[in-house]
């Protein structure tokens, strides 16, 4: 612990500052006359509302199923278990729905591209089968990177921190606009994206390569970027999570984090990102469950706090969109009230969106018996029932059909334009940290490459694992290919397995993926180092790694194990592109964590 502590204030200290004005973004607004006139007839719409489709609106539930109306029976029984319902259609009309988020894996909302629009046109029939018919702003987690939902069809993109390390304000804001355009092919129209959070703590576990980086600026001009790249696709972009998540050492989906920042080094650390996507003009702000005592003496999460959500990022910073909760299912919110109570008390601290209510119909009781009761009067649901309305509005779903189209889908999605220009991106962030006696590209001669090391699974496709992915970017470069993934903990065997595979190869590329002081990673690299034959590490996720491994011949950094990334690894290890991705975080060494062992924008070419 003392350990991490010290890394985390020698990162603290490294960080700079960084204003709004830096990104050299500017948020395009309506002017006086079109926005009173957009909300007059938005507020029309909202008169002619009930309390209780009033209260639907701000709750984005999560459900089980592929489809709107006809899931499979297995999903049907789990919405009746969770939700009390069978269908998302049911639950739009049950409760008036506003909007609904889309999971991959264990809700089975999400199968290929073709099937997510069909989920989309169902569930806006059925929010258009309400009394009152108002589109849904369907919305996703599309991070990239490590945090994906959409997989298989739609173009992987780098993610934040691997942006970060390509420092390229244009390549960030075509990644974002890449993404957003397919998202809204397919009938989404709201990411929680991009992370705004400045990691600025090597142990931070929910964080990390989510961030863009350490540096305060740089995240800033990156996040600025995205924003400006999902808004110009249609779609309604997310700065998380105010007011600051990056220097934390616990997990807000499993406990109450606590920001230990002075006043002073929020303003300088957490606060830039945020202003920069502000002066973008973000429609939406996600909220963080942590408690930041120099924000709000009273220590409530910052979701539930009117001093950091009205009295910071309202008052002082000016943000008149939409503050949609982070997931009301999570740990860090839930620790001091119950699950009807907390809807009730983000609403009063300025919240808009209710996200993933863990019992969606305790926390919409809860809410209308606040109103019913005088608690949260009517006029407070309107205030943010219209913000709503305008983004949605922005995004066309009130001016126009709501529905996506075959066509489009096909025209648009994981189109080759897209997946060219990811690879290319992807090129320009892989970072070479080490590269003793010019150990890369390799030569000519090596053609008999052995990978191994940890293989996670890709984000959304758990039947494609890094190494035999890796392995197989090299086959397609000209490359004889042996494989063997020994895992994140290998044991005594599989290291001699290993060490017996690398026999007779010419070079060896051994991965990593989160290493620490007593990792069994440490012991295969060790052991393959002794066997003679050339090493190459590459760190498929944490850049941290390398300060663990010792005397390696030649490291690198992908930030992340998707395929865009995999695949731009191996090209650069290859010869084919230069290296060109610069550190976006310090990194310290492990015996003694004052001290820098690689600066924050370090990074070699194979010129140097």
């Amino acid at each position: 612990m003392q350990d991490r502590g010290l890394s985390r204030r020698a990162v603290l200290t490294s960080a700079t500052v960084a204003a709004a004005s830096a990104t050299g973004v500017v948020g395009v607004t309506a002017t006086p006359a079109a926005a009173h006139e957009r909300d007059n007839r938005l507020k029309k719409i909202i008169s002619r509302m009930s309390v209780e489709a009033k209260i639907g609106q701000l709750f984005v539930p999560y459900f089980h199923g592929a489809s709107a109306t006809s899931p499979s029976r297995l999903d049907q029984d789990r919405n009746l278990r969770e939700l009390g319902v069978r269908t998302v259609a049911e639950l739009i009309a049950k409760y008036h729905i506003g909007g609904v988020i889309y999971f991959s894996g264990w809700t089975n909302n999400i199968q290929n591209p073709r099937q997510v629009a069909d989920l989309s046109n169902g569930v806006q029939r059925a929010s258009l089968a309400l009394p009152t018919p108002v589109p849904s702003l369907i919305s996703i987690d599309q991070e990239h990177g490590v945090n994906v939902r959409i997989g298989s069809g739609a173009t992987q993109l780098p993610g934040a921190m691997a942006l970060g390390a390509g420092r390229s304000f244009s390549d960030a804001r075509a990644a974002g606009r890449i993404s957003g355009t397919e998202l809204a092919a397919l009938g989404i129209h709201q990411n929680f994206a991009p992370v705004a959070d400045v990691n600025v703590n090597p142990a931070n576990p929910v964080i990390n390569v989510r961030s863009f980086g350490a540096d305060a600026r740089e995240v800033a001009r990156m996040v600025a970027a995205q924003v400006t790249g999902y808004q110009q696709a249609g779609v309604v972009a997310c700065a998380k999570h105010f007011p600051g998540h990056g220097d934390t050492g616990e997990d807000s989906h499993t406990g109450l984090p606590v920001i230990t920042h002075t006043r002073e080094e929020w303003d300088r650390i957490d606060a830039p990102p945020f202003k920069a996507a502000i002066a973008a003009g973000v429609d939406s702000i996600m909220t963080a469950h942590l408690q930041v005592p120099a924000l709000d003496p009273s220590n409530e999460p910052a979701t539930l706090s009117p001093a950091i959500l009205q009295g910071v990022l309202r008052d002082e910073l000016g943000f008149d969109g939409v503050i949609v909760t982070d997931a009301l299912n999570m740990r860090g919110v839930r620790t001091k009230y119950g699950d009807d109570r907390v809807p009730v008390l983000a609403l009063k601290a300025g919240a808009d969106q209710l996200l993933f209510p863990p019992d969606i119909g305790v926390a919409y009781h809860g809410v209308l018996a606040a109103v019913r009761s005088g608690e949260l009067t009517e006029d407070r649901l309107d205030a943010s029932v219209l913000r709503i309305l305008r983004v949605k509005d922005k995004v066309g779903l009130l001016g126009g059909s709501p529905y996506t189209s075959p066509k489009e889908v096909d025209r648009v999605v994981g189109s080759r334009r897209h997946r060219l220009t990811a690879a290319r991106i992807a090129e320009r962030t892989t970072t070479l940290l080490v590269n003793k006696n010019k150990a890369l590209p390799l030569r000519r001669r090596q053609r008999k490459l052995l990978v191994v090391g940890a293989g996670p699974a890709f984000p959304t496709d758990d039947t494609r694992t890094t190494v035999p992915e890796l392995a197989k970017a090299f086959d397609e470069l000209g490359y004889r290919t042996t494989h063997l993934a020994t895992g994140r903990a290998p044991d005594a065997a599989k290291i001699d397995e290993a060490v017996a595979a690398a026999r007779g190869r010419d070079a060896v590329v051994v991965t990593t993926d989160n290493v620490d002081a007593a990792s069994a990673q440490r012991t295969l690299v060790s052991r393959l180092l002794a066997t003679g034959v050339p090493v190459v590490h590459l760190a498929v996720r944490n850049p941290y790694d390398i300060a663990h491994l010792g005397d390696v011949p030649a490291s690198l950094v992908s930030y992340c194990w998707t395929e865009v990334e995999l695949r731009a690894a191996a090209r650069v290890i290859a010869g084919r592109v230069e290296p060109r991705g610069k550190l976006p975080v310090p990194i310290q060494r492990a015996d003694n964590p004052t001290e820098v062992l690689f600066r924050s924008g370090y990074g070699l070419s194979y010129d140097d």
